[in-house]
């Protein structure tokens, strides 16, 4: 009997929820319905109720009693702290679970987010700058820091981030975009942060959540904007979730492991088999990436809320969603609505990696290429890949043919009208998943400050990847590791700080100097953040665009021939109607309209007109 009792005691007293996510939450939210996932040791076998008259209106147990996932309503609750109690069978408590509503900051529904007037950086934290030697390796993850290892941990974090935020703004940046900062307890390769192990928790090695915070309030002092690296598709194989599925089709299964055939057309081809979409969007990118089966109620709510919670946490300014087209596309759809819901100004851009502007523009928000299926992504931005693919190697393109030099880069422009949102778009000539240009085009300045000079003027959003403006090259083919080198001057050491202007070489300053004027010339500029485009038909490798309004307008030439090219004004009659002369906002120079222009070969002039 004695032992009976002290068996029961036992169980009584050591019976706890090990893992309450969200954390916490906050009063007054445009959905006042949320849900709570209680994690423990057999759970699933007490009764839970909450306090202060707040209702209960759905519990969800699965076939792992690991779990129970309770949905309250908190409309017209007031901040406060609530409790949770979970009963036996006898109706007796067994343990109390205390959960915090915060009040929310004010305005934060109606926060705004990244436009058309932003440049947004791109970096990644491990190699960017380590500000805090100290965290290089914790005891608690498995990857320790290596720098002799491409692709291993080398220790950037996120207070180097913030020790060189004037450097990012200098650029002319008003945007950071830093690849995932989540815990990655991948044994191998877990610097790029893709890989997650839990989403709720900065990975240690790049700091806290408080240093995440701090970042973010940072940037706010110096007018500049934080968007988060979100991955809706998949997390790492060390997620402890996966470690312990709250059900079976939590995750897609084959069962176990089936790799993705990478076909996203599959997605809207009409005559694709099942066959083959099933294998698109529910096959795993890699066997340690499980990938999140969106058409679960579950998860679709789990991610959903981790999102809008990362928010309002972290007072977040929008997002860039890793391989938005793999998800499913309809628990994706309601994934994007329920975060714009809340945030009715809240940006978010898709990575839709496709060359076709038909298939981009299908996952653009109101798309009319979506609409002849009735599919509405939700999705205001997406990355424009068929311009980063022209300007990949254009530029090597000494004489221009029917599709390839300017006359590519001109066809690309000529699909804007498939985009309901043509200023909601990301342009970029680079990732950190793509070759750097640096390296396509041989450390060519020339051929560097051309390709600037286009995603500085044309619609869009710009996005610059770290390191390009002081000249990194980087090639593809030798490995992740070879275009996401550390940026020389973040580690204690480095023989050369690129981000100090005594620290840079003369051919880094060249770089940064061109990059910096451009972007902060841009910051200022309307016609160019909303303005219309007209262009014109390239003749001998030379392109002649126009940005304009009605107040300004800018008229950008590209010669990219490797000669210098005189043509002259006559055909663009059109947009140069009462303006004599333009301003190069490269040079300075002041440039006659009304007759022949001469530009070298492999050269830009951005003119303001006058």
């Amino acid at each position: 009997m004695k032992k009976l009792l002290l068996l029961l005691f036992t169980t009584i007293a050591f019976a706890q929820a090990d893992k309450v996510e969200p954390p916490f939450w906050w009063a007054g939210m445009h959905n006042p319905e949320f849900q709570v996932m209680f994690y423990g040791k057999n759970i699933a076998q007490y009764t839970p109720s909450v306090s202060n008259g707040v209702v209960i209106t759905n519990v969800v147990k699965t076939e792992n009693p690991n779990y129970v996932f309770v949905t309250i309503d908190t409309k017209n609750v007031p901040a406060q702290q609530l409790t949770f109690s979970f009963k036996n069978s006898k109706d007796k408590v067994a343990f109390t679970q205390k959960y915090e509503m915060k009040t929310r900051k004010e305005g934060s529904a109606t926060r705004e987010s990244y436009t058309s007037a932003d440049m947004m950086y791109l970096l990644m934290p491990d190699r960017f700058a380590n500000g805090n030697p100290n965290n290089d390796s914790t005891k608690d993850t498995n990857e320790k820091v290596n720098r002799e290892n491409a692709n291993g941990r080398h220790g950037g974090d996120i207070e180097g981030i913030i020790k060189n935020l004037d450097y990012i703004k200098e650029l002319g940046a008003t945007a950071v975009w830093a690849t995932p900062l989540c815990e990655d307890n991948d044994k191998r390769g877990s610097y790029h942060g893709y890989g997650q192990s839990d989403v709720y928790k900065i990975d240690p090695r790049y700091g806290t959540n408080e240093d995440y915070l701090r970042l973010s309030a940072e940037l706010k002092k110096r007018d500049m904007k934080l968007v988060l690296d979100y991955v809706t598709n998949h997390w790492g194989a060390e997620h402890w979730m996966y470690k312990d599925l709250p059900t079976y089709e939590w995750v897609h299964q084959f069962p176990g492991y089936s790799q993705s055939n990478y076909r996203m057309t599959t997605q809207f081809d009409p005559n694709a088999s099942a066959a083959d979409k099933r294998q698109c969007v529910d096959g795993w990118f890699v066997p340690s990436m499980p990938d999140l089966n969106q058409s679960n109620p579950l998860v679709l709510k789990y991610l959903t809320q981790n999102a809008i919670w990362w928010i309002e946490y972290a007072d977040l300014d929008g997002f860039r969603v890793d391989t938005y087209s793999y998800n499913d596309k309809e628990g994706i759809a309601k994934w994007t609505k329920a975060i714009t819901d809340e945030y009715p100004y809240f940006n978010i851009v898709g990575e839709v990696w496709m060359q076709n502007p038909v298939h981009m523009a299908y996952w653009q928000k109101d798309s009319k290429v979506g609409a002849i299926e009735s599919y509405n992504s939700n999705l205001p931005s997406v990355m424009d890949f068929a311009l980063y693919d022209a300007l990949q190697w254009s530029f090597n393109d000494d004489q221009s043919g029917w599709d390839n030099g300017m006359q590519k880069v001109y066809n690309n422009f000529t699909n804007d009208f498939l985009y309901p949102n043509i200023n909601s778009i990301l342009v970029f000539a680079e990732n950190h998943d793509t070759n750097r240009i640096n390296q396509n085009y041989g450390g060519d300045f020339k051929k560097y400050q051309m390709a600037m000079a286009i995603v500085a003027t044309v619609r869009g959003i710009p996005q610059l990847y770290y390191g390009s403006e002081i000249g990194m090259a980087g090639d593809k083919g030798k490995g992740d590791g070879d275009i996401r080198h550390d940026f020389p001057g973040g580690w204690a050491g480095d023989s050369n700080n690129a981000f100090t202007k005594a620290g840079r070489t003369k051919e880094q300053q060249q770089y940064f100097d061109v990059t910096s004027k451009l972007f902060t010339w841009r910051k200022s500029k309307e016609v160019i953040h909303t303005g219309k485009t007209m262009h014109y038909l390239p003749q001998d490798n030379v392109y002649v665009y126009f940005r304009y309004n009605d107040k300004e307008t800018v008229m950008v030439v590209v010669n990219n021939a490797a000669d210098s090219k005189t043509f002259g004004t006559a055909r663009f009659a059109e947009r140069l109607n009462g303006f004599a002369s333009g301003s190069d906002v490269l040079t300075g120079k002041s440039i006659d309209v009304t007759k022949d222009i001469t530009l070298e070969g492999k050269s830009v002039l951005v003119l303001e007109l006058k």
